[in-house]
Order: C-alpha cells, then sequence, then structure tokens
C-alpha cells in the first residue's frame, strides 16, 4: 500500500480548504478538530475559523462527520468491518463494508490483498469470510479500493444453505439462497445428492474452493420444500453467515460451569426483587425493585435497585464461550426460534434469575429525588434470589387493581413502590426531552402448523415503559462510574443526523405544506415539535418513519458521542449481557474498575482494542437486525401467498425513479408497484416532492398517500410482494382519463406451506 505525502502546513496559519481536505483525505487514523489543529499548529482564536472551515465543508456534502471522524464525503474510513463476497477477474478476492448508508451513493468495492508471504500463522482469508480491513483508495481505479487485512473476524462457513438442481444422468447443482456470499453455484457429483430431490431446500458441506472452478460440495441435509417452517429462518441464518451451531468446545466448558459461590459477594437474597419480562421469556437478566428513601435530606425520593445477571462470573475472557460470544455478538431473535449468544446452559440456567432460586448479579442502586433526577449511585456485587417472575400484563394487571394469586401479595409492598419510582422518573424523562417516535411495533404470531396466523401490535403498558426507563437510568449510572474511574469502555453511540437527511427531511415536509425550523442545534424536541404538528392526520404513521429513517444509526463505540434519541451525554449498555457482547465488556469494566473480583477486564484492554470489538458487535447487531426483518418478509409473503387478487389498504412508503413501495395497513407489510404498471402516461420521478408524476396528465403519486392495492405477486423465498395499484392520483388534469391507461398485473398464484413454529422472545 503506497504511502501518502501529506501537505505541510504552515504553522501557525489557518490552512486553506484544499490543504484541510488533502489532510483529512491522507491520514490513516482518526481525524477530528483536534487533530487538524495539532498538524497545522492551530491555536487560541484561529480555532474559532477552523470550526467555521469545518462546518462548511460538512453543510456544502465535502466532508461527513461520524464516529470515525471527519472524511470525505462517501469515502470508506481507514479501518472498517468488511464482508469478502467474490472475486475479480483476475481472481482477487472482493469485499464490501459491512456498514453502508445507502444514501451515500454506490457501495464502494474494495481489494482484497493478499501477499504471497503471509507474516502471520493464521489462515488466509476467503469467500464468505467477515473481517477488519485497513483500506485507502485504489490510485490505480478511481471509486475503488484496495484493503489489507487486519484480522479475520467471522471464518468461511463450510457449509451452506441453497436450492437443489438435479441434473440428467446423476448429481446436481446448488443454487445458494445467498448468492452475495457464495459467488457461484456448487457441484454435486453423482452419489453425493443424498436423498435430495430437484427444488429441495438442503444445506451442502463444501468439499473445496476452486479459485476459478466450480466449488464442489454433498448435500448433507435435505430441509425440505422451501415452504417448510424449517426453511425460512435458516434462510436469513445462512444468507447472513449467522453462527446457530455452537462448537464443540463451546458446549463441553458451558457443561462444566459451576454455580457461583457466595465470596466476595454482598447477600441480598432476602430483597424483594422481581423480574418482568414477556410471557414466553426463557431468559431472566434483569431483576428491580424500589422503596421510599429513608433519608430525611431527600423527602419524597426512592432508592430503585436494578440486579443484573452476572455472565461475567461464567464467561471469562479467552475462553471458548468467550471467543464465541464475540462472534455472535447478540442473541438473534425470529417468530419461530431463538439464535441465542450464549449455550442454554448458560443463559437459560445458570444466570437467568429465576425466582426463588440463588443467583449472582451486579447490581446497581440509585438514589433518585422526588423530581426523578439522579442524585447519586453505587454497584454491587451480589448473591440475590428473585421473588417472583411476572409479565408486563401481569403486573400491569395488579397495579389496575386485578390482581392474581402471585402478584396479590406483591401488589402493595412491592409494585406500588415500583411505580411511585417510575413516576418520579418518567418527570425527569419528559423533561429531558427524548426523542418520541409513535411507530406501531407489529408481531407476527404463529400458528399450530408454524404458518403465520395473525399480525398484531402488542398493546405498549405502563409496565413496558417502567422496565425500560429503569434499564435505561442503570446504562448511565455504568458510563459515568466508568468515566469517572476513567475506565475505557464500549459506549452505546447515537450520532445527530447529517445535514444530508436533515436537507431530505426537509424536502419531505415541504411535500407535505410544513416547513422545516431553523434552529441553531439539533435536538430531539426538534424533531419532537415537527412530530406535534401531524398527531391525529393522515400523515402522522408515514411522517413517524420519515423522521426514523433521518436519524443515524446507534452503534458502539470507545468514543463517546453520546445518545441523541435519548438525549443523553452519556450511554453504555449494562442491563443485558446474557444477550450482547456490549454489555458483557461494560460489566467486566465495572469489576476491573471497582475493584469487584479477579474476573473484570484484562489488564492492557485499551481503545484500540475496545473500538475492534465496538466495529464487530455493531456489524453483528445490523446482520441481525436484517436476518430479522427478511424472516417477517419471507414469513408474511408466504401468508399472503394465497390471497393472489386480494385488495389491500396501504399507504405509500417510498418514492423511486422505478416505482412505488407501499406498506399495507393490516399487515406492515411491504411491497413494489412498478412504474411501468402505472398506465400509458410517463411518469416522471420528482425528487423535491418525493412523487411520481404523469407528463402528461399531472397525475401524482406521493410519499405518504393513503392508496388501494391488488396483491399481484407473492415471491415467499425472496420475502417479496408485487402490487397492482387501485387508486386514483392527486393534481389529475381534465380531461386525462386516457392517459394513464389501464392498470395491469400479472399474478403468478403460490400455495402456502407451514412456516414455523412458536418462540420464546426476548425483549
Amino acid at each position: 500500500m503506497a504511502k501518502r505525502n501529506h501537505p505541510t502546513p504552515a504553522h501557525g496559519a489557518l490552512p486553506s480548504r484544499e490543504a484541510v481536505l488533502a489532510f483529512i483525505e491522507g491520514s490513516t487514523v482518526k481525524v477530528g478538530k483536534r487533530e487538524i489543529a495539532q498538524a497545522f499548529g492551530i491555536k487560541g482564536s484561529d480555532k474559532i475559523e477552523l470550526k467555521r472551515l469545518l462546518k462548511d465543508l460538512q453543510e456544502d456534502g465535502t466532508v461527513e462527520k461520524d464516529r470515525a471522524g471527519l472524511r470525505r464525503a462517501g469515502r470508506l474510513p481507514p479501518v472498517l468491518v468488511a464482508d469478502i463476497d467474490g472475486r475479480d477477474r483476475d481472481g482477487e478476492l472482493t469485499a464490501r463494508p459491512a456498514q453502508w448508508d445507502a444514501e451515500a451513493g454506490p457501495v464502494p468495492a474494495i481489494t482484497v490483498l493478499t501477499p504471497r508471504e503471509r507474516r502471520t500463522n493464521g489462515p488466509a482469508p476467503g469467500l464468505g469470510d467477515r473481517a477488519l480491513l485497513k483500506v485507502e483508495p485504489d490510485p490505480d481505479a478511481p471509486g475503488r479500493y484496495v484493503g489489507r487485512v487486519i484480522k479475520v473476524i467471522g471464518r468461511r462457513k463450510a457449509e451452506t444453505l441453497g436450492v437443489y438442481r438435479a441434473l440428467a444422468g446423476g448429481g446436481g447443482r446448488i443454487v445458494p439462497v445467498d448468492k452475495k456470499a457464495q459467488g457461484r453455484e456448487i457441484a454435486v457429483p453423482p452419489g453425493q445428492e443424498g436423498d435430495a430431490r430437484d427444488g429441495d431446500l438442503v444445506t451442502v458441506a463444501l468439499a473445496r474452493e476452486d479459485r476459478f472452478g466450480l466449488t464442489q460440495g454433498r448435500v448433507k441435509e435435505r430441509l425440505g420444500t422451501l415452504g417448510s417452517e424449517k426453511a425460512v429462518s435458516l434462510i436469513a441464518l445462512h444468507a447472513h453467515g449467522i453462527p446457530h451451531v455452537f462448537p464443540r468446545e463451546v458446549l463441553a466448558e458451558a457443561e462444566a460451569a459451576r454455580p457461583a459461590g457466595r465470596d466476595g459477594r454482598e447477600d441480598w437474597r432476602d430483597l424483594p426483587l422481581l423480574t418482568i419480562d414477556p410471557p414466553d421469556a426463557k431468559d431472566h437478566d434483569d431483576a428491580v425493585m424500589a422503596v421510599p428513601d429513608p433519608d430525611p435530606a431527600n423527602p419524597g425520593g426512592f432508592v430503585v435497585t436494578v440486579a443484573i445477571a452476572d455472565v461475567a462470573a461464567y464467561v471469562r475472557p479467552g475462553s471458548a464461550l468467550d471467543r464465541e460470544a464475540l462472534v455472535r455478538g447478540n442473541s438473534v431473535y425470529f417468530p419461530d426460534r431463538v439464535v441465542p449468544m450464549l449455550p442454554e446452559r448458560i443463559s437459560n440456567d445458570l444466570c437467568s434469575l429465576r425466582p426463588h432460586e440463588e443467583r449472582p448479579a451486579l447490581a446497581v442502586r440509585l438514589v433518585i429525588g422526588p423530581d426523578g433526577r439522579k442524585i447519586r449511585h453505587s454497584f454491587h456485587r451480589v448473591t440475590m434470589r428473585s421473588a417472583a417472575r411476572l409479565a408486563y400484563a401481569q403486573a400491569q394487571s395488579a397495579i389496575d387493581g386485578r390482581p392474581d394469586d402471585v402478584t396479590a401479595p406483591l401488589t402493595e409492598p412491592v409494585l406500588r413502590p415500583l411505580w411511585a419510582a417510575y413516576r418520579a422518573l418518567a418527570r425527569a424523562r419528559d423533561a429531558r426531552g427524548p426523542l418520541a417516535l409513535d411507530l406501531p411495533e407489529r408481531r407476527v404470531i404463529l400458528g399450530p402448523d408454524g404458518g403465520v396466523d395473525r399480525v398484531v401490535v402488542p398493546e405498549r403498558l405502563d409496565a413496558h415503559r417502567l422496565i425500560e426507563e429503569f434499564m435505561i437510568q442503570a446504562n448511565v449510572a455504568a458510563a459515568e462510574a466508568l468515566e469517572a474511574a476513567r475506565q475505557p469502555l464500549i459506549y452505546r453511540v447515537h450520532d445527530e443526523p447529517s445535514l444530508e437527511k436533515m436537507r431530505a427531511l426537509g424536502e419531505v415536509l415541504a411535500s407535505i405544506g410544513i416547513k422545516l425550523p431553523k434552529e441553531s442545534s439539533l435536538s430531539p424536541g426538534l424533531f419532537n415539535r415537527i412530530l406535534g404538528l401531524v398527531v391525529g392526520g393522515e400523515h402522522q404513521l408515514f411522517l413517524n418513519e420519515v423522521v426514523l429513517r433521518s436519524q443515524a444509526q446507534a452503534s458502539y463505540a470507545p468514543d463517546n458521542l453520546g445518545h441523541f434519541g435519548l438525549a443523553l451525554r452519556r450511554y453504555a449498555h449494562f442491563t443485558s449481557p446474557i444477550r450482547r457482547y456490549a454489555d458483557l465488556i461494560v460489566h467486566r469494566a465495572l469489576i476491573r474498575a471497582l475493584g469487584l473480583g479477579p474476573d473484570g477486564l484484562p489488564a492492557g484492554t485499551d481503545r484500540g482494542t475496545l473500538a475492534e470489538v465496538g466495529q464487530q458487535i455493531s456489524a453483528a447487531e445490523r446482520r441481525a437486525m436484517a436476518a430479522e426483518r427478511e424472516t417477517i418478509d419471507r414469513l408474511i409473503a408466504h401468508h399472503l401467498a394465497d390471497r393472489v387478487g386480494a385488495t389491500f389498504a396501504g399507504q405509500i412508503s417510498g418514492a423511486t425513479r422505478s416505482g412505488l413501495f407501499i406498506r399495507l395497513d393490516d399487515t406492515g407489510a411491504d411491497g413494489f408497484v412498478p412504474v411501468s404498471t402505472l398506465g400509458a402516461d410517463f411518469y416522471r420521478y420528482d425528487e423535491a416532492r418525493h412523487a411520481l408524476v404523469g407528463q402528461r396528465s399531472g397525475e401524482s403519486f406521493r410519499l405518504g398517500d393513503r392508496v388501494d392495492v391488488r396483491l399481484a405477486e407473492a415471491a415467499p423465498v425472496a420475502g417479496a410482494l408485487r402490487f397492482e395499484l387501485l387508486s386514483e392520483g392527486r393534481s389529475r388534469a381534465p380531461g386525462a382519463a386516457a392517459a394513464r391507461g389501464p392498470r395491469r398485473g400479472r399474478p403468478v398464484p403460490e400455495t402456502r406451506d407451514s412456516l414455523t413454529k412458536r418462540r420464546g422472545r426476548r425483549r
């Protein structure tokens, strides 16, 4: 990789725009205002001018700023997580960034440099691997990058998933479901096809990877037809490379684990801590309680206790369990199954805060005033025993005056103080003003046959909000405690929206007659005021979604950018170490910083190491979200496949040159209306109005419009729906009816098979 020549700064003088851009582009480390000022020797009042220059560069779209610092717009950061997904014409490996904002343009391609003489003893990277790369622009190919592998994060799969196509005379071909990762078909020699039949979904053990020929494989397992309940989530697991089978050494280590003792722990077994979770939850990692503060200096205040499963007591740094948890990053939840971060022996047994069973925990006590503001906090390593396991609706019913046999003895002494403390915290939350999006969270309910029974929007209860607010306060306390101890940590960061996204939001608002307020600085309150303008109106749902799209993606990083959405200066995930690796890192950091035991963060863990971990688990989180979303899409497509020709009500959720995206009201399913099916008129895309407009008729279809559609085609494997538009557009010119012409589709009926079994989903 060639060295870059940096401009030689004239120390003390404000650099030119070109010099700053050259410095940002040429740097191989994180660049911010501080680094630029140091490099160019800028001091005193000149720093104000530098700040203005950088602001101008961001406002005109030349420079972007995120957790990786400043960089040229549309450029990749110097170090990133990427997926190795193919080969170029010369046989060199190519990769694409694991995270990329689609609004920034086409996904950049990276050529992975693999020197013939490797300096490390580790295995060489290959197709399907996820790796940490050091990249820079390719000097010979504008718009492309070259990268060197720093570390292989996830090994390529020894097996894959695909559709078997039989060949005359024996053997066949496998068409991978995850075509992007595999890149080519797999040859199955005669005698290696097992009991697979043409069109079956199968798993294939890869025999060898030929650089220029077809990879060969052996059918390992026949999963059945593509509509089987086992197939839907498996497609997502394999397509995204999500590990779902624990290695033997990991299971052995989990089974060998023994309950943690009481040595070095405070005895909290008599405290009435209880868990409040979904009714089907299998792992319980947080317990709560609250009591009025007895301190006369804090009248009307409370002491809130949040106890979290002590996963660090069982999952030690560098162990097989730890290595696998880092690769997985988090648990993944599908309607029919859960893919846990940790084996059940750990997640559902030793660490789960089961009622009336002794468990180790890491707990925080929060002293809050009557206004809900935290006065102080303290962390404790304890042995506890949960007093009860309650479901959200069960706890809410008790507070609402309908207790059952379990909650009746707990209502006054335990639940009432919890709700009183929550009301105080809610006052502080409202004063803080976090982003208040109102988006229904749809849940797919499966029937006994594993198919979709219905799609529901669960009721939001105060019991849900109570647990959420208690967890937020515990997470804030964890970040504050580690900062006070000067202990490096992984923050949960959520940057403010970029200028480009704010411009796009302004255009959408203008299209429905709302002007984006101009303010000197962004805050969640600005968005809340916008959302308040459409409450109860036709644009309420779609504008909430547009505001959500305008937000930056949250991620994990050792540099504190704050949490914009929650309106918090510092925030770290602490409350779910059973299902998130970030929380386990924060637990270990607290144990080390506060001297709570020998199993804390290893000595020498620096910000660079944590940055790598943050990149890796952020990518794993995106991977899980995509897999969960695609599985829901496939399930709903299966559900609707036997309703081709039916009519549905919905809303235009997106407009592009190629057509309209429609979201259905009853299921929340997304589908597409190709522009070619809109009629005889020529429809052009009006970017400012986010609409398709008929050139002759003037008829327009705009983002947020209510429409009726007919289902023309359902493709369950892809999770895709195609609609025909039945509704008339806006602003149609008089006498232009003939210009539009008929809207016709070509229905392709499919049958629906059993899809998935019931799940046990955790928040």
